[in-house]
């Protein structure tokens, strides 16, 4: 792919879609996978075409988007490794923070803002270079001021859980003054 043709859409054909989602939701979570690859001044914080998105922007594919439930592929490349070889765990984190917030995002209207109170990560096995993980983000709790997210780390060929990671957001109503 040359530098100058443009980066495909996180949400291809080949992704599935629930029926029962409202599309709003769905474009928000493409959206927020989108800032992975592509800049948009029209996103907020979470777009911004910076070091995240470039260590990223070739790595993640969503594979589905329901309604509280997003499932990506990862691929693992030297460019996020660690000594070790292994899926560096600040990549992990990173990967499980944005997925977790779009997955929020399918359930909370854009008229209030999240923001991180709570950010859990298990590291149960590494990840080595060149394998593909599964990770699928289903929201575990969504009310008027808490949503909480569960993401799991999945080996593609095996299944085996790798990383688990919980995120809590707090739900605040933006103020119109």
């Amino acid at each position: 792919m040359s530098s100058s043709s443009p980066s495909p859409s996180p949400i291809s054909s080949e992704t599935t879609i629930s029926k029962e989602i409202d599309p709003n939701n769905v474009s928000l979570a493409e959206n927020f996978l989108k800032s992975f690859t592509c800049p948009d001044s029209s996103l907020d914080d979470f777009a911004s075409f910076d070091s995240f998105s470039v260590l990223f922007q070739n790595n993640i594919r969503a594979l589905s988007v329901a309604r509280g439930r997003i499932t990506c592929s990862v691929v693992v490349t030297p460019g996020l490794t660690n000594y070790f070889n292994g899926l560096h765990g600040g990549a992990v984190a990173s990967i499980a923070e944005r997925l977790s917030m779009a997955c929020a995002r399918t359930f909370v209207s854009e008229e209030k803002q999240l923001f991180l109170g709570e950010l859990s990560m298990s590291y149960l096995s590494a990840a080595p270079v060149t394998s593909e993980l599964v990770v699928e983000g289903s929201v575990v709790r969504s009310g008027r001021n808490l949503t909480v997210v569960n993401v799991e780390f999945k080996m593609k060929d095996t299944m085996k859980v790798t990383y688990l990671a919980r995120a809590t957001f707090y739900q605040s109503i933006i103020s119109k003054l």
